[in-house]
């Protein structure tokens, strides 16, 4: 492993000497952040519109809500960010527009998503559960692909850990109000270069991701009734990121409370998506045993 190098997962003998964060295309700077959140909104929209079209609907529905739902999804993910990260954005307002240098919540995204949704169905008269449904693999699919953009922005890492997974970054390439206390106390100095040495949680949640996603993909021909899978993504995202978010070193916190509003909300959300999806299914068995 060369010891000045930018990145490295140490014990699995993997190392990036020089991490660049972005392309220069007719010399305007292009971040990587954008260009795989990008990648996944494209992979997202080719997931739900082919099991649109699966389930006999017309994927154009599809392609037509996504031109609002992006946009709004996007500005959705920058507002809740910026709420709770507030004193990083008071005096420096320009800042909130500065979405190359990253700050888009998921669960932002998410609110924006279902309420621009909820819109667009009531106006089309279609099924709010039966899109939501096609529409939250698209969802998690993008997701999966999207976290891979903190990965090159360096952030969205937890504290320190020494672990299998174990991810070092060089300290001058992190953002040092994401540096906790422990990761100063465990700080690593390799030939003058310092280090932090994390657990890399955008690869967990990635990979968390992954494993909803292809129980979601194995399940949707077996579900009871519209609005199931979208229960199951609520409730199998969010037990994931229950256990991630604590982990992370730069939570959003809620009002100076102490508690993390994404954790707590995650837990709110399977809680919630739980119980409807018990209650369902004692619906579906009390009046199949009512037929019989």
């Amino acid at each position: 492993m060369a010891n000045t190098a930018d990145i490295s997962f140490v014990h699995l003998g993997i190392t990036i000497d020089h991490l660049q964060n972005s392309i220069s295309i007719f010399g305007f700077r292009i971040a990587f952040y954008g260009i795989i959140i990008g990648i996944g909104i494209l992979a997202g929209l080719w997931v739900a519109t082919s099991d649109a079209k699966r389930r006999g609907q017309d994927p154009d529905i599809y392609l037509d809500f996504a031109l609002y739902g992006i946009i709004f999804s996007i500005i959705g993910a920058r507002i809740y960010y910026v709420i709770f990260d507030w004193e990083n954005y008071r005096d420096n307002l320009i800042q909130i527009f500065n979405l190359r240098a990253g700050g888009l919540a998921i669960y932002g995204g998410v609110i924006a998503a279902v309420i621009t949704l909820t819109v667009y169905t009531r106006k089309k008269k279609l099924s709010f559960f039966s899109m939501a449904d096609s529409g939250c693999l698209g969802l998690i699919t993008g997701q999966i692909i999207g976290r891979w953009g903190n990965f090159f922005n360096c952030e969205a890492f937890g504290g320190y850990t020494d672990s299998l997974f174990a991810m070092r970054i060089r300290r001058a390439l992190v953002n040092e109000s994401m540096i906790s206390q422990d990761l100063l106390n465990h700080l690593i100095v390799k030939d003058g270069v310092e280090y932090i040495q994390v657990h890399p949680t955008f690869l967990y949640e990635s990979v968390w991701n992954l494993g909803v996603l292809i129980f979601m993909l194995w399940y949707r021909k077996r579900k009871k009734f519209n609005g199931e899978m979208l229960l199951i993504y609520l409730l199998g995202y969010g037990l994931g990121r229950v256990w991630i978010e604590g982990l992370r070193t730069d939570q959003l916190i809620f009002f100076n409370t102490g508690i993390a509003v994404s954790q707590a909300l995650s837990l709110v959300l399977v809680v919630i998506s739980a119980l409807v999806l018990i209650w369902k299914h004692r619906q579906i068995r009390l009046k199949s045993k009512g037929e019989d």
